[in-house]
């Protein structure tokens, strides 16, 4: 994904947006941009602020403090039909007395574009959704993914600069939903327009979005590429709540240029580079993501640990360890690979920890 777009330029800037429900702050300080062409995704949990940051920049949520800028402009006061976004729900809302021309010629017709022109421009949105030949169908004959195209097609034709997007693809199974974000990434491409999409789905944000901002109890954790995230969380909430991790309470033994050696459970650790001041007795938390463990070899230095369960899953195989203290490690690695072909329940192994994939966290002095 594209994570080369330069904050100088936002196309939408949030500042400082805090909103008080009664005494309750649903938002606490949300500071981040929006670039032109971007693909870029509020995540988090229910809750946390996403969707209320959201419709505070669509205008519908009125902000307790704060500005929102677009195009360098404040629109905080503006109303929502004045800020010139497009709006995607999670619940469709077409009309279901218009057929899906009309559905999408809407947004034009009050906006006092009529006659030939609105057709033109309905027909070449319904086009870029792979619908051109529903245009005289109601939205009751449609299923639900076609429902979704058709919301798309609405908000996109007005041709607006960026498109806000509530959970869109929620309400769709699994198969359908990965066939749309496909279809999500190639229409921000294609159109040009700037996605700003909110979901509490992890692997859909992953999958599609040039950057993340994660949300967790009204403020920000973290913002960064799906990669930089993922392979890099700032924080255990971040680290977990992206994917099942390995976290691993250790001693720092010694710290240097080079990396840093941590005593965990009898054994010994090597964290490649400088990844945070830290000195010897330091007590640090590494996170490892399961894919980046393997089993160490005879005369290699590893982790003890027993195979206490084995699951397959697909192109998958995924493996439960627990060390002699009880502690839990997660192994994952391609099925039909070779990698560890004879690993049954109840074996002792050794594990190896890929020194350059460690994360290290909350370093405390004691």
């Amino acid at each position: 994904m594209n994570s080369s777009h330069s904050p100088a330029e936002p196309l939408l800037r949030v500042q400082g947006l805090r909103k008080l429900f009664g005494s309750t702050a649903a938002l606490d300080g949300i500071d981040f941009s929006l670039a032109p062409g971007e693909f870029l995704t509020l995540l988090g949990p229910s809750g946390s602020g996403k969707t209320t940051t959201l419709m505070s920049i669509a205008g519908f949520v009125a902000p307790s403090a704060g500005e929102i800028f677009h195009r360098g402009a404040p629109i905080t006061s503006r109303p929502p039909e004045d800020r010139g976004f497009g709006m995607v729900f999670q619940g469709y809302a077409l009309f279901p007395h218009m057929t899906v021309e009309q559905n999408v010629r809407f947004p034009l017709s009050i906006r006092g574009v009529s006659g030939g022109e609105a057709r033109t421009r309905a027909r070449a949105a319904l086009e870029q959704v792979q619908l051109g030949a529903y245009a005289g169908r109601y939205p009751r004959q449609l299923s639900g993914g076609q429902q979704q195209r058709v919301a798309l097609a609405r908000a996109l034709v007005y041709r607006p600069d960026a498109l806000l997007l509530d959970e869109p693809l929620s309400a769709l199974d699994k198969k359908l939903r990965a066939d749309l974000q496909w279809e999500l990434r190639k229409l921000n491409k294609e159109s040009g327009a700037s996605f700003l999409y909110v979901t509490h789905d992890q692997e859909e944000a992953l999958s599609m979005s040039d950057r993340i901002v994660i949300f967790n109890q009204g403020r920000i954790a973290q913002i960064g590429s799906p990669s930089e995230l993922y392979e890099r969380p700032a924080s255990l909430f971040v680290a977990e709540f992206l994917g099942r991790s390995n976290v691993l309470q250790g001693t720092v033994r010694s710290a240097g240029q080079d990396g840093l050696a941590v005593d965990y459970e009898g054994g010994v650790i090597q964290v490649a580079g400088a990844p945070r001041a830290c000195a010897a007795g330091d007590s640090v938390s590494l996170v490892v993501r399961p894919h980046k463990l393997r089993l160490a070899s005879a005369g290699q230095p590893g982790l003890q640990a027993r195979v206490e369960a084995v699951g397959y899953a697909g192109n998958l195989l995924n493996y439960l360890l627990r060390t002699p203290r009880g502690t839990p490690l997660y192994l994952e690695c391609v099925a039909g690979a070779g990698q560890h072909p004879d690993l049954r329940q109840g074996a002792d192994v050794l594990v190896a920890v890929d020194g350059e994939a460690v994360s290290v966290l909350e370093a405390a002095r004691p």
